[in-house]
């Protein structure tokens, strides 16, 4: 059995001001692996209790392909299975066969897991022969790309057949009307084509990790399966000058010892936590994925719009943003959620009331108070980031910073307090609330530039002010009208 997961106290507490250091970060990830595994076991017993489910794909050949992956290339088949790609569909999966979800048909998504097989069997150099589902014409693979079938009706779903030799994948299928039709490439290495769209990937620093920008994966939303939108080559230029630009802000420099956890060398015993893990930094590394939002909203652009879901760790979708640091300042936001979704799946934090009610700063409309712990927690990175930023001109150009550093404090502050008093806190919860409140205590303690000072003030109080009109109601035993004096 299993030993229960025990997260020392000193990485809590460094979470709960709201940064972290690279080993409490990595714990939070192995935490996540643990959950992962978890639920990837549960969608096995599923699917072997209803074999049916599956619709024309055999579980016992797919999940032997991941285990071959696995045995000749060890770490590569569960790498796969931790990435956000695969966690967003398999807790869409799960949600489906809870019923609480919907999608398309069932087998489509339950047979995704041979699509997650079939990476898997290529990453690795071994074999496979399975059945996957197609989508529209397109198979997707996850982490790799989207293969696009010739002759496919480009309406509805179809199995095909799957058969992976030395790297080399070929997908066959019948198309009613048509025929036979068959693809053959090599999606590790392959160009992009007509029949072949790789995922792009943005490099932290040369030779070092990547971060996926992800356009074709079907569930890389936040929970219903979407269809593929590749970027144009204009819209993939942007993205990748405007994450350099995120990067050159955020990235502290090569990690000289990987994988020491201290950034220590091995042995030495380190130095405590990494001096870059206070809130507000964030190692770009730690991003896994970004999902370029495309569209907009029904009232109007959707720039500053960005979402992320506990499902996938270091994932987000993010709106192109008008410049490298607000990409800057959306990944540190985002990732602050995925920290705290990583908290939550290891502690109950406070009770579950989904009660809209609660005045949150940062939006228009009232809030429950889960909602209100991760807005803190995001805001709380938000503010340390501009903190870090005020005076470096090539960062804030327009010295926005000690503004928008003012604001949050004060924003945040205000959540803070409406947590301590209204919620029912767990013993984690409270601590997790006072590590927060102490992080914005001591900012509030710290001098800022009057003017900056005062438009914050003048900010947050309209923005309360607005929302008490627009959503404070009268009791029903309470006059409606309230009387004026003509020397108002």
């Amino acid at each position: 059995m299993r030993a229960p997961i025990r997260m020392p106290g000193h990485w809590f507490d460094e979470l709960a001001t709201g940064g972290g250091s690279m080993e409490a970060v990595s714990f939070l990830a192995q935490g996540e692996r643990s959950r992962r595994l978890l639920l990837i076991g549960e969608l096995l017993s599923r699917l072997e209790e209803r074999p049916t489910l599956l619709g024309p794909a055999d579980l016992g050949a797919v999940w032997e392909t991941v285990e071959q992956a696995e045995e000749r290339r060890p770490g590569c088949a569960e790498e796969l299975l931790l990435s956000p790609e695969v966690g967003s569909w398999l807790a869409h999966t799960l949600r489906r066969l809870h019923g609480v979800s919907v999608g398309p048909p069932l087998w489509v998504d339950t047979g995704h897991l041979a699509a997650v097989a079939l990476v898997a069997a290529l990453r690795s150099g071994t074999d496979a022969d399975l059945v996957v589902p197609a989508r529209e014409g397109a198979i997707p693979l996850p982490t790799l790309g989207l293969a696009r079938l010739p002759g496919i009706p480009l309406l509805g779903f179809q199995p095909v057949h799957a058969r992976v030799r030395e790297g080399e994948l070929l997908l066959t299928a019948t198309a009613p009307g048509t025929g036979a039709t068959a693809l053959t490439l090599r999606p590790l290495t392959a160009p992009q084509s007509a029949v072949w769209w790789p995922t792009h990937r943005l490099p932290v620093r040369q030779g070092g990790p990547e971060v996926i920008l992800d356009d074709t994966d079907p569930y890389r939303d936040l929970d219903r399966p979407i269809p593929p939108r590749r970027l144009t080559p204009r819209e993939l230029a942007t993205w990748q000058r405007l994450f350099a630009e995120a990067v050159t802000l955020l990235d502290p420099g090569p990690i000289p010892f990987p994988g020491s956890g201290s950034g220590a060398p091995p042995g030495s015993g380190g130095a405590g936590p990494d001096i870059d893990s206070g809130p507000g930094t964030l190692r770009p590394e730690e991003i896994r994925r970004i999902v370029p939002w495309p569209g907009r909203l029904p009232n109007g652009p959707v720039e500053g719009l960005s979402a992320s879901t506990a499902d996938a760790f270091g994932s987000m979708v993010v709106a192109e943003p008008p410049n490298g640091a607000a990409l800057a300042e959306t990944m540190v936001h985002e990732f602050q959620h995925s920290k705290l979704g990583a908290l939550l799946h290891l502690f109950a934090m406070l009770d579950d009331d989904r009660t809209e009610e609660h005045y949150a700063p940062w939006r228009p409309d009232p809030r429950h108070l889960p909602g209100l712990l991760h807005g803190a927690y995001a805001f709380v990175g938000v503010a340390g980031f501009w903190r870090d930023r005020i005076g470096d001109r090539a960062a804030d150009p327009l010295d926005l910073a000690p503004f928008r550093f003012a604001l949050r404090r004060i924003q945040t502050r205000t959540v803070l307090r409406t947590l301590a008093t209204r919620a029912t806190l767990t013993g984690p919860g409270r601590r997790l609330v006072a590590g927060l409140t102490g992080t914005v205590d001591g900012w509030l303690r710290e001098p800022v530039d009057g003017q900056a000072v005062a438009r914050a003030r003048a900010a947050a109080a309209g923005h309360r002010a607005e929302w008490r009109l627009r959503h404070l109601r009268c009791a029903d035993e309470e006059p409606s009208l309230i009387h004026i004096s003509d020397g108002a």
